[in-house]
């Protein structure tokens, strides 16, 4: 057996099921059982959330209205309350809190929960998750996933397993058999990108993963590869950090081949301008700061910064300032691998305004 690292711990991951969606069609009856997407109908609007109805017609969170639409043209739209879901979210970390207090929460309906030594002394994490998504559903009128396991990378992994209204624990004992049935695509970090690459290499689930060396896995990936390599084994050492205060929120796109034409260039920023405007909505995220990141064919990267006093939220003050930066960027000689556009900044002294530039070789990752 190959397992495993911090096993005596105890990480319970909980994801309300089509959160804002959900809380729409619990306070309106005409809404149960119906299409629906929170968010706005307009031309360059963006579905922030959708409910299991729509995601039936392949409708999701951060896509375009317009393509929502095409897809169901049934689709109800419904404006966003976030001050509802925020009281929302508040109760449920109430409950939360009456079985520990080392939360960190990943948006206002996601949050991980470390319960080794919960506030009733209750032996088993599934016990314990059982009680919250009974309360959550009892008080609330809300259906909760629940995912348990020895770290957040499995407890993330069971949570989305059996959804909606899912329960599922990955005990130590079983991880290496879970992993090595799990598609790649279901690995922390592997995008539509990534895993066709792995497909090329004749990886296409755990097993396969865990049969690579590291080091083969950092000569194709880069520094991830050694979080390839990890997460094959069931190793994620990170802890639950209560209280972390989320700094950034941020996509990128890597594309299916080098661009250099302005015109496709344009395209794909617009695709990411949705994108990220779909993750501010979802959690809420208000920052002063937006950063595009772009990585070149062969690797080098360039961001460039500005930085607004108004709140960047909406995708028509996002995308003028995102194609605004694009322009210091020489891609027509150097052509373009990947696209990133982030907002950071929240409620920080913003007197210094401006463009910066960096250049850098380095992988990061924006969460």
């Amino acid at each position: 057996m190959m397992c495993c690292e911090g096993t005596e711990r105890k990480i319970i991951h909980i994801d309300m099921d089509a959160f804002y969606a959900s809380v729409e069609q619990r306070d309106n009856p005409e809404l149960r059982g119906k299409p629906i997407a929170v968010g706005y109908a307009e031309e360059r609007g963006v579905v922030s959330a959708a409910s299991y109805e729509a995601r039936r017609y392949g409708v999701r969170s951060a896509m375009a209205s317009t393509k929502a639409k095409r897809m169901c043209p049934q689709l109800i739209f419904v404006h966003g309350r976030m001050e509802v879901y925020h009281e929302i979210s508040r109760q449920i970390h109430e409950i939360f809190h009456e079985y520990t207090d080392i939360i960190e929460p990943l948006s206002l309906d996601e949050a991980f929960l470390d319960v080794t030594e919960n506030k009733p002394g209750i032996l088993l994490a599934v016990d314990i998750a059982k009680e919250i998504k009974q309360k959550i559903r009892n008080e609330l009128n809300l259906v909760a996933s629940a995912g348990i396991s020895y770290n957040k990378f499995l407890a993330k992994i069971a949570s989305d397993y059996r959804k909606p209204d899912g329960l599922c624990t990955i005990h130590p004992d079983q991880a290496m058999d879970f992993i090595a049935r799990l598609p790649i695509e279901s690995f922390w970090g592997v995008g539509p990108v990534t895993a066709k690459k792995m497909h090329s290499l004749g990886i296409h689930n755990g097993e396969q993963l865990r049969a690579c060396s590291q080091a083969m896995l950092l000569r194709e990936f880069g520094k991830v590869g050694a979080l390839y390599y990890d997460c094959a084994r069931g190793i994620d050492l990170r802890p639950v950090e209560a209280g972390r205060i989320r700094k950034s929120i941020g996509c990128e796109h890597t594309l299916e081949k080098d661009i250099s034409q302005r015109s496709s260039v344009i395209i794909e920023l617009y695709h990411a301008a949705v994108e990220l405007v779909g993750r501010l909505e979802h959690n809420d995220f208000k920052g002063n700061t937006l950063t595009l990141k772009i990585k070149f064919h062969d690797f080098s990267q360039i961001t460039r910064s500005i930085t607004q006093s108004k709140e960047l939220i909406t995708l028509d003050v996002i995308l003028p300032l995102a194609k605004q930066l694009l322009k210091e960027v020489d891609y027509e000689h150097h052509p373009i691998r990947l696209i990133g556009l982030s907002v950071s900044n929240p409620q920080e002294d913003t007197r210094e305004k401006g463009v910066w530039e960096q250049l850098s070789f380095e992988f990061s990752d924006w969460k």
